[in-house]
């Protein structure tokens, strides 16, 4: 049934799931309460009438699991991505174990020159939980790179539902409006944060952008 559950959003994205799938999300759905976050450094907060419009954080450096796809669609990107970092996290490693979730996993995306679509390369980032920073296990796949990030400063903003090529540049849209005109962040480069899995109708994600 959870298998039939995931397939049919997966056939939302245009992807078709390989029954090999069945495991990692069994194992996922077993561990979903046991999340751990991302580590970082609130530094401000700005918004109207006591809600945050947006926040300023400040993340350290460390080390990631990332996959770089292509696919025809965004949705097709990051599904393709993310089905070989659940592999990964659940037993193809070289520790053979259950690494354990964090969130969010993150999709760096690139707008094209005129800044009307999205570059179709998306990079799929999943940080090692603590107990891995140092010595991180050996993905199986070789698609998958084990890469130490920079520390990272960002402006973020919530939205929920579900993440299409539309709705993302939708929200990149009213943040730059939110933001006014600055040259304190990147323009064509930011990130999308994923905190629930895409069987959620109505999940958290934010869009970050990216400080000089």
């Amino acid at each position: 049934r959870l298998f039939a559950h995931w397939e049919a959003v997966a056939s939302t994205h245009r992807v078709s799931l390989p029954r090999d799938m069945a495991g990692p999300i069994a194992q996922m759905a077993r561990h979903r309460q046991a999340r751990e976050p991302v580590p970082y450094v609130p530094l401000s907060q700005h918004g109207k009438c006591e809600e945050a419009a947006y926040e300023e954080r400040q993340y350290p450096a460390g080390k990631w699991a990332c996959v770089t796809m292509g696919e025809p669609t965004y949705e097709q990107s990051i599904s393709m991505s993310f089905m070989k970092l659940m592999r990964y996290i659940c037993k193809e490693n070289s520790v053979g174990c259950y690494l354990g979730m964090t969130v969010p996993v993150l999709n760096e995306i690139h707008l094209t020159k005129e800044g009307t679509e999205l570059e179709r390369e998306v990079l799929t980032a999943y940080y090692l939980p603590g107990r891995f920073q140092q010595n991180p296990p050996v993905p199986m796949d070789p698609e998958i790179h084990i890469t130490e990030r920079a520390p990272l400063r960002v402006i973020t903003r919530v939205f929920y539902g579900v993440t299409t090529e539309e709705t993302i540049l939708r929200e990149i849209r009213l943040f730059w409006e939110l933001l006014g005109s600055t040259d304190t962040v990147l323009r064509g480069t930011y990130i999308v944060a994923s905190y629930e899995n895409p069987s959620i109708p109505q999940r958290r994600n934010e869009i970050w952008f990216i400080c000089q």
